[in-house]
């Protein structure tokens, strides 16, 4: 399970309704495409319930996850 009490909720960005260009602005390791990933899986298969759900995106990995997992929330 990833750790997400690193910071309050409140500085934490929704990875189910972010917009690509907020993801990409505020997640490291990310540009617009692989935001763009993220936004089509969601559209593609509903919202995620899980934060670990990401890594079925392509290009998403378990280190993309252990470098954001403070700034990212359901």
């Amino acid at each position: 399970m990833v750790d997400t009490k690193k910071e309050p909720p409140s500085n934490r960005i929704s990875i189910n309704t972010a917009t690509a260009e907020q993801l990409a602005k505020s997640l490291n390791g990310i540009g617009m495409k692989k935001a763009e990933a993220i936004v089509s899986y969601r559209e593609q298969y509903g919202r995620f319930t899980e934060l670990e759900q990401l890594q079925e995106v392509s290009g998403i990995g378990s280190s993309f996850l252990e470098r954001n997992s403070a700034k990212l929330k359901l």
